[in-house]
């Protein structure tokens, strides 16, 4: 079955789950293709036997420009804002205090809150996925049309703008609460996704997802600052995992303090970009899985942090003894 057909009966299956959310108007888009003139003429062109240089002479269509990336930057915007605001509600109703989870779970009508949360993890993890998909395949069919780059430069710009739904880290956090409930891998069932897995053996401990057309994509869990797994993670606006000691030292905090703290001239230490503390995202879920996981070294790094909290707690008050003194 082609990918519009099949995402069209899944649009008409899930839709009223989903709440009449935010998609990819795939089949639109395409039509749009075919039905530009300068669009026909380039693919004519580039299938004549004409040098790649010749080839992208027509890498540009104003028409679809217009309809293509200011239309999909919009629909990107709109299903990582969806996604983000299910999966933070999910996130939290599972992290939420015990009377909070009772009520919810009475609004439930008694159902099983693991079974309940683990089916809206897995409809989130199979909403932003089969949507990434359709991003993908319509920038690739955009570039064959017009024998152009410019799909794979959008790619790239949404993915500095963070819209791009399969970089978001509330998609690792997400997989992570699945997991959590699960076991040791989601089985997608021959969804859109077909496995989702942690693998923390290896020499780079990894969350993998794997989509229904063979594409695999791995999320590291290792500290760019340490070089050892997250401990207490945090993801910063960027999408960059950090242990929180490390954050707070690349931002020049205490440990104790909240990195919303930090400066708004703070950088992220791997892309360098500006102001991505002020929405870092506490991720929950992922400690919990290496909780499980790795007992022995989460609790050999929870008493290092510990130390570490006690000597900044006391050269912090000591400032603060000196400062009053020196004030007075």
């Amino acid at each position: 079955m082609k990918f519009g057909e099949v995402f069209k009966e899944y649009l008409q299956r899930e839709q009223e789950q989903l709440n009449k959310c935010s998609h990819v108007e795939y089949k639109r888009l395409k039509k749009v293709l075919k039905s530009c003139r300068i669009c026909r003429a380039c693919s004519d062109k580039g299938d004549e036997s004409t040098s790649p240089s010749e080839a992208y002479e027509y890498d540009s269509c104003q028409l679809c420009d217009q309809k293509f990336f200011d239309e999909l930057a919009k629909e990107a915007s709109e299903i990582s804002g969806y996604f983000t605001s299910r999966a933070r509600h999910l996130v939290h109703r599972h992290d939420s205090p015990s009377l909070r989870r009772y009520l919810w779970c009475l609004r439930q009508c008694f159902a099983d809150k693991q079974l309940t949360m683990f089916q809206e993890g897995k409809m989130l993890i199979d909403y932003v996925t089969i949507n990434a998909i359709a991003v993908r395949k319509i920038l690739k069919k955009y570039d064959k049309v017009h024998c152009s780059v410019n799909g794979r430069k959008f790619k790239m710009k949404m993915r500095a703008q963070q819209i791009e739904p399969l970089q978001s880290p509330w998609l690792i956090e997400l997989g992570a609460l699945c997991m959590n409930f699960n076991g040791s891998s989601i089985d997608g069932s021959g969804m859109f996704f077909q496995e989702l897995s942690c693998d923390l053996s290896d020499t780079e401990p990894i969350i993998k997802l794997i989509l229904s057309d063979s594409v695999e994509l791995n999320y590291s869990l290792t500290c760019a600052i340490c070089l050892e797994i997250v401990f207490h993670p945090f993801a910063l606006g960027c999408g960059h995992l950090f242990c929180k000691g490390c954050a707070c030292s690349a931002a020049s905090l205490f440990f104790f303090e909240d990195l919303k703290a930090a400066s708004p001239e703070a950088k992220c230490p791997v892309c360098r970009a500006v102001g991505v503390y002020a929405n870092a995202i506490h991720m929950v879920e992922v400690d919990l899985l290496l909780k499980k996981r790795c007992p022995d070294y989460w609790k050999e790094r929870k008493n290092a942090e510990r130390a570490e909290l006690v000597k900044q707690s006391k050269e912090y008050w000591n400032m603060q003894t000196k400062y009053m003194i020196g004030y007075y």
